[in-house]
């Protein structure tokens, strides 16, 4: 028997990529090595977003005094997070489960390598396809550094703790994962240190974006460390002494480090055999089709580098699997969005201020603050803003960033306008509820415009 389409792991991007196949006709196979449901559902986006829910409720008793509520927190049960945190990635994966079977998807359990473009070995069964698709995500990068695997804690172990640390360091790029990890830590009482090579946080986001979460952090106690690296990790007592190499020599003490740097998912794979190549930071090289060095192989989400993020491995599945069935699209990169769940949230789509210009465009950009937003003040959420950034010439909306409560959900706008290819000026007529989170949106459109409402004269 050949299958159409055969993919290789069974997270968000396999996932989605196996029934979009199935949906176009396609006879198609699923290779899991491990749980259905890959590291988003089982040990990431999920599970994190149970845990910062959690860590959310928390401050919203603690300060609901200000809205005349009084209350107390009695205890905070951390087994019970973890047990919901299961549970629901279990309820998750069973769905998953359901909806292969139910498009008529070949589940198959193994390790899967390929041993041509064509072929694909599991266990000790050779499956043949028509079309591959590649989706086997990516992995925790412990960094070689001394003493650090004695030390390290990781995600998963986080999403499991029952008690957590008194302090802890966490190391890497102080992207994404490591500032939501260091709001949620600090949330429970962990004394947090961020460190960062870099001169700011989530130095890939625009550089207001750094600027307010990084501000956001140290008003709730979180310290952070930027232009430090980790040279080295030594027990100490109960906890292990830190050695930082920066714009001064640093020696923090904490319990644990928390390293989260993934890498992508490529190694055992047979991709020489299959003539698949690899770019310089060990991702798959992929043409704008999603499709690999070899004829017929295409790879999606977390393989491929770059942000590593689930809603990017879904929406690339889409594509990569219309191509394997037989189409010619091509997959915007420009539109993945981004979201962090820190308080306040951050929702970014697009080119940031530094990028625009650094491109060569003529840019102009609307700011409007979270503080004379009437959603905003009436629940006590003000910090933050709407960013628009874009070019004068054509009014194009070359970017949106966004910090402040909703920011997730809100970023969905940007996204649209930017797809159907609106003009900040179209953005900046159109018509939203009020009182919403979502106005703010439409008044930074406006501000770009220089005809703002409800901001002072330029």
């Amino acid at each position: 028997m050949v299958y159409d389409v055969i993919v290789i792991g069974g997270g968000p991007g396999g996932y989605a990529a196996s029934i979009r196949a199935s949906q176009l006709g396609g006879r198609v196979a699923l290779i899991e090595a491990a749980q259905i449901g890959g590291t988003c559902v089982n040990r990431g986006c999920i599970p994190s977003k149970v845990w910062l829910h959690a860590a959310d409720l928390l401050k919203k008793v603690i300060n609901a005094e200000e809205f005349g509520i009084r209350a107390s927190v009695e205890a905070i049960d951390l087994a019970t997070i973890v047990s919901r945190k299961s549970g629901v990635a279990n309820d998750i994966r069973m769905g998953m489960g359901g909806l292969l079977g139910n498009n008529g998807v070949d589940v198959i359990e193994g390790r899967a390598s390929l041993k041509s473009p064509r072929d694909v070995q599991v266990g000790e069964q050779v499956l043949e396809g028509n079309s591959i698709i590649l989706a086997t995500g990516s992995l925790l990068d412990i960094p070689t550094i001394p003493g650090i695997e004695d030390a390290a804690l990781t995600t998963d172990q986080v999403f499991d703790m029952t008690e957590p640390p008194e302090s802890v360091l966490i190391w890497g790029a102080a992207g994404p994962i490591e500032v939501e990890m260091a709001s949620l830590l600090n949330d429970f009482g962990c004394n947090v240190h961020l460190t960062t090579t870099s001169h700011r946080i989530l130095s890939m986001e625009d550089g207001d974006t750094s600027q307010r979460i990084a501000q956001a952090l140290r008003e709730q106690g979180v310290e952070i460390l930027p232009r430090y690296s980790l040279k080295s990790v030594q027990k100490s007592g109960e906890g292990f002494d830190c050695s930082l190499a920066g714009p001064e020599a640093k020696h923090v003490s904490v319990e644990r480090v928390l390293v989260s740097a993934r890498k992508p998912n490529t190694a055992a794979l047979g991709l020489d055999r299959a003539g698949v190549s690899l770019k310089d930071d060990g991702s798959i090289q992929i043409d704008e089709r999603l499709e690999t060095s070899a004829k017929g192989v295409y790879a999606i989400g977390d393989v491929t580098g770059g942000w590593m993020l689930s809603h990017a491995a879904s929406s690339m599945a889409v594509t990569a699997a219309e191509n394997a069935m037989g189409g010619g699209k091509t997959f915007p990169h420009g539109l993945i969005p981004r979201g962090i769940w820190t308080t306040p949230q951050v929702g970014s789509v697009g080119l940031s201020e530094e990028e625009a210009e650094d491109q060569g465009l003529d840019v102009e950009v609307g700011d409007f603050p979270y503080s004379i937003n009437g959603l905003a003040m009436a629940r006590g959420e003000m910090a933050g803003a709407v960013k628009v950034v874009t070019d004068v010439k054509f009014g194009e909306i070359l970017g949106v960033h966004i910090v402040g409560s909703n920011a997730t959900e809100l970023v969905g706008e940007a996204v649209m306008a930017m797809q159907l290819e609106a003009t900040f000026n179209e953005l900046a007529r159109s018509i939203r509820v009020h009182p919403t989170f979502s106005e703010s949106v439409v008044d930074a459109a406006r501000d770009a415009g220089s005809w703002a409402l409800y901001l002072p004269k330029r």
